[in-house]
């Protein structure tokens, strides 16, 4: 099931930083996770399970950049971007939600991955082209891997699936951590 936690995400990252908590790209999206997980756990809905929090932005030239939401901020920064490179960060924090006592603190951990993302050089009608399409916009970086961005991705180095914003294999790990098989997961239906 999935549950929209509501978290502020500007707040929690402007109140983190003046606190000192984060200082880069790799901080934000730990602080992040670990809020939107937080704010889930604590939901009557999610009692009885384990709750995962994500969030990923792209680490460019030492900015953060999370999603665009305006069209105009995802065409410049395509712009930016093209024939350039830059770090896909991806949070992940994990409650084991399993046996909920209220005031209780649940077990919890988490990870933060990374894959270097090399962009192709695209020319400004194909840029204008896809953030037409609206993909763009809801997305760290304003560029999917699984979607129509795909094709403007010169190559990865690292996990595909911390780009599309849940690495498998640290969401193994961590599960492991928790005392989860992996594998007692999966709908045998």
């Amino acid at each position: 099931m999935t549950i929209a936690p509501g978290v502020d995400e500007d707040a929690v990252e402007e109140l983190s930083r003046n606190m000192g908590l984060i200082s880069n790209t790799h901080d934000v999206v730990a602080v992040l996770a670990k809020a939107k997980a937080e704010a889930v756990a604590a939901m009557p809905e999610s009692f009885g399970g384990l709750v995962l929090g994500c969030d990923s932005q792209l680490d460019f030239e030492g900015e953060s950049l999370g999603k665009p939401h305006d069209p105009q901020v995802a065409i410049d920064r395509w712009k930016r971007m093209r024939g350039k490179s830059g770090v896909l960060y991806s949070g992940h924090w994990l409650i084991d939600n399993r046996d909920y006592k209220p005031g209780q603190a649940a077990a919890a951990t988490g990870k933060v991955s990374s894959t270097t993302v090399h962009f192709d050089y695209i020319s400004d009608a194909e840029i204008e082209a896809y953030v037409a399409t609206g993909e763009p916009l809801k997305v760290a970086g304003a560029f999917t891997i699984d979607g129509l961005g795909g094709a403007f991705l010169r190559s990865i180095e690292g996990d595909a699936h911390t780009v599309i914003g849940i690495s498998l294999s640290v969401l193994r790990e961590l599960t492991l951590q928790l005392g989860v098989e992996y594998t007692s997961m999966w709908n045998r239906a």
